[in-house]
């Protein structure tokens, strides 16, 4: 799994490594099922803290992405429906924020804005 960390970001690298990996499940790079690096061996090779691992796994178990099993290690969880529609629902409305933002800066009008999104969706 490649995965990179930056220093300079202004995100906290727990969340750079929880965004990431979050993302791999989403797209489907990660399947159900499939064993996550240790957090040992991933903030090894990431040269990280365990501690910053372990609150990217925890965080990511908590919000029902992975499963972690004692003594086994971290899965990626089975896919709950729900979760993956709210989370791409959030994300198109983050996309279609930003379409209207940039049609108000351009004097794009309201029904010009709804007319293309009719035309997107083959209406």
């Amino acid at each position: 799994m490649q995965l990179s960390i930056s220093n300079s970001s202004d995100k906290p690298l727990y969340e750079q490594l929880y965004v990431q990996i979050k993302s791999k499940i989403m797209s489907g790079e990660l399947k159900e099922g499939e064993a996550l690096p240790t957090i040992r061996s991933l903030a090894r090779a990431l040269k990280i803290s365990v501690i910053t691992t372990s609150r990217a796994y925890g965080d990511l178990e908590r919000d029902g992405y992975i499963n972690t099993v004692v003594g086994k290690g971290s899965f990626v969880a089975a896919r709950n429906e729900e979760l993956f529609r709210e989370e791409n629902l959030r994300r198109m409305e983050e996309k279609l924020s930003e379409a209207v933002e940039i049609a108000r800066m351009s004097g794009i009008s309201d029904g010009e804005i709804r007319g293309a999104l009719d035309l997107l969706l083959g209406d």
